[in-house]
């Protein structure tokens, strides 16, 4: 089984100094998705909280380490799907099912889709942003991913290949309906009916795709 990967930062809720570093997290996060990177300065960040950037500056000496806070928030809060077991004695299908099934779940929750087009519209002029996104989220999530069906590759339940490949076709498959929809603000007038049925599809196509050889 692989084991929980998400970190804890230990932080007390009643500590003062922790309360103080979270508000200003939370009103990063609020002016970064209104304003995007660029629009959002320490002191617009500073005046929302009501201290002076001197102090936003003890706990974020930099923007950068500010966004970085505000994705290791909204990760911990809706990224449960890094933490999930993934049993290597259960069927490829019933795990994949139910791994795509929270997966699809959190990533079309409103703050991970708003941190998503945050990332995306700010990738070209803040390529960091990007990166540490990626690292922070999904990396650690499909690397999970990968040495599980780097397992069932080794036991015969999946064709040999690259388990990374795998794990991005499988995501790409589960984010091919109604997660396009989501991600871009559209309306519910698609032909696709739920994300259940996304992932239903997603893991057949993915199974017949990686069925071991004969």
């Amino acid at each position: 089984m692989i084991p929980d990967s998400t970190p804890n930062d230990g932080a007390p809720p009643d500590n003062p100094a922790a309360m103080r570093r979270k508000a200003f997290v939370d009103a990063a996060r609020d002016l970064f998705f209104a304003n995007g990177y660029a629009g959002t300065t320490m002191s617009s960040i500073a005046s929302k909280v009501g201290g002076s950037k001197t102090t936003l500056w003890t706990y974020f000496p930099s923007k950068e380490e500010l966004f970085a806070a505000v994705v290791d928030d909204i990760v911990e809060q809706y990224g449960d799907m890094l933490s999930m077991d993934l049993p290597f004695d259960e069927p490829v299908p019933d795990v994949l099912r139910l791994f795509g099934n929270r997966l699809m779940t959190k990533l079309t929750t409103t703050p991970i889709l708003s941190l998503y087009r945050l990332v995306v519209g700010e990738a070209e002029r803040f390529p960091h942003l990007a990166e540490t996104f990626y690292e922070r989220g999904p990396r650690r999530g499909k690397a999970r991913v990968a040495l599980w069906i780097a397992e069932k590759m080794a036991r015969g339940e999946l064709r040999a290949g690259d388990p990374m490949r795998a794990v991005h076709q499988f995501a790409g498959l589960c984010q091919s309906g109604l997660y396009q929809f989501a991600l871009l603000n559209l309306p519910d007038n698609h032909p696709f009916d739920s994300l259940r049925n996304d992932v239903d599809a997603a893991v057949e196509a993915f199974c017949r795709a990686w069925r071991p050889d004969d």
